[in-house]
């Protein structure tokens, strides 16, 4: 048991899931930029898809930081939302970006599923 006001040290894994989450969100942010500048070739399906994991990334990723109780199912929710980023930027094979950004979902779901 820990005193009233002090913190255990976060896991290892843990300050991977944070990491992978971070840097996630970052490529997301990115992709979205990237999809606004080809214009019509962006499908809607992949903007929502970006757009969810980049804030349910972000999310998880205070949420660890700040210990809530709750941080485990919110990293099953981020994970599922970085599958289904992945699996839409997927449909875009030729696009280095999304390519990339499928990748750090892949991996930030990976971990997310570690510490869920």
């Amino acid at each position: 048991m820990t005193q009233p006001g002090t913190m255990t040290a976060m896991s290892k894994a843990m300050q991977d899931c944070v990491q992978a989450c971070m840097s996630c969100h970052s490529v997301c942010e990115e992709t979205m930029s990237s999809c606004m500048q080809m214009g019509g070739q962006a499908q809607m399906q992949i903007m929502r898809a970006l757009m969810d994991c980049s804030e349910t990334t972000r999310m998880c990723a205070d949420m660890m930081m700040r210990r809530s109780p709750m941080s485990a199912e919110m990293c099953a929710m981020c994970a599922k939302a970085c599958d289904m980023c992945a699996e839409a930027c997927m449909s875009m094979p030729d696009d280095a970006q999304m390519m990339r950004c499928a990748e750090a979902c892949r991996r930030c779901a990976e971990m997310c599923r570690a510490v869920a």
